[in-house]
């Protein structure tokens, strides 16, 4: 980084790289390379949890030389009872996977079916919605990018087809931090119940929420809760996660499991040391990431044109509307990274219908990362507007 604070120009960056001049720029390539250097808020990772949790956890691990044999397959029995009571699923069906998006597509391929539809949104984590593509099914996003910025309980119900099979419930929603008041979980609970659906609820974000409220109290015989501590306990480079849900469905998604011998041991260590704790310091964590999100909405809102949707949000991200301000979001994430460090991104992996509209920042980092971001962003927006 150089003296100012700026990284390097797109020329001098391309020149560096080992993938041909004509290649696309790979931010993540990039950023990964910079890591130090680089504010990251690109991927709603949680850069706040206490460090000294996961070090004592890890470094036993490592003193036990526990890395050298297989885990119990099942996973660690103090970890499964520590997420069945973290959810109220005391006697709930469990799987442990490497991450809560490996639990999605196991799911995805054990439950659905060529020909099968599943009610969705435009914009959503559509990950899940190719995994629905590759089991032979088809996602039928509804478009939310106005109102309430959730799934409307009406319009789901007129979504559904003799070939619907699944509602996809994400509650916070990624992009849009929108969090469902419980009147909306129960409403799309009953429709699912009412019409005898699969009812996918991914609750990666939950714990950030001011009233989380889970569709398995309405709906428990037709609803699978994905869950991950990859956001929540800070863990996303550990990959771990997995699913809860009635026994038989439990049951037919694990015939998909390929992790016969165990999921990571440090991953599992980790997740317990901190899930017991999580009481003692996620609210502080929780706190941090609210004021973060003021700092970030007063950021963006003081450049003309500039607007956040939904206010505020209930995760630890937020997505800021560029349409207004002549700027494009793919424009903006490379000006922000190259020049300021700074990585933000794009909506176009989010939502097919509004992805050039906005631009996604996450905000679970310290202060002085979000004071990087408040300094680089007016800039960065001036630097890349098309004149009027």
């Amino acid at each position: 980084m150089s003296p100012g604070g700026e990284l390097r120009s797109p020329a001098s960056a391309s020149s560096e790289r080992t993938t041909p001049a004509a290649a696309p720029f790979d931010a993540f390539r990039y950023a990964h390379e910079h890591r130090r250097e680089v504010v990251w808020m690109s991927q709603n990772t949680n850069h706040l949890v206490p460090p000294g949790i996961v070090r004592a956890a890890v470094e036993e691990a490592l003193d036990e030389r526990a890395y050298e044999g297989y885990p119990y397959a099942p996973g660690m029995p103090e970890l499964r009872e520590l997420v069945r009571n973290d959810f109220g699923m005391p006697d709930s069906g469990y799987l442990l996977t490497a991450g809560g998006t490996e639990a999605l597509y196991m799911l995805t391929r054990a439950l659905l079916g060529p020909g099968d539809e599943v009610i969705a949104s435009d914009p959503s984590y559509l990950i899940i919605h190719r995994f629905i593509e590759l089991s032979g099914a088809r996602p039928v996003p509804l478009d939310i990018y106005r109102g309430t910025y959730r799934l409307d309980p009406e319009a789901v119900r007129a979504a559904i087809s003799p070939k619907t099979r699944m509602i996809l419930l994400i509650d916070p929603l990624n992009p849009l931090g929108s969090g469902y008041p419980r009147e909306e979980v129960r409403a799309l609970a009953e429709i699912a119940h009412d019409h005898h659906l699969l009812l996918l609820n991914d609750v990666t974000y939950r714990d950030f929420s001011e009233r989380p409220t889970l569709a398995h109290e309405f709906a428990p015989e037709e609803t699978v809760t994905v869950w991950s501590v990859s956001k929540n306990c800070g863990l996303a480079g550990l990959r771990l996660g997995g699913l809860l849900g009635p026994e038989p469905l439990v049951r037919a998604i694990a015939r998909f499991n390929t992790n016969d011998l165990g999921v990571n041991l440090l991953a599992q260590r980790a997740a317990v040391a901190l899930l017991a704790s999580k009481s003692e310091w996620f609210p502080a964590v929780r706190a941090a990431t609210r004021a973060n999100f003021e700092r970030v909405r007063k950021v963006a809102e003081s450049v003309p044109g500039v607007r956040l949707p939904v206010v505020p949000s209930q995760a630890n991200m937020t997505v800021l509307d560029l349409s207004g301000a002549g700027i494009s979001p793919e424009r903006l994430q490379q000006e922000l990274l190259l020049r300021h460090g700074v990585f933000l991104r794009a909506g176009n992996y989010l939502s097919p219908r509004h992805g050039g509209e906005f631009i996604r920042a996450s905000f679970s980092n310290p202060a002085a990362e979000i004071e990087r971001f408040a300094r680089a962003f007016p800039e960065a927006c001036r630097a890349v507007a098309v004149p009027p």
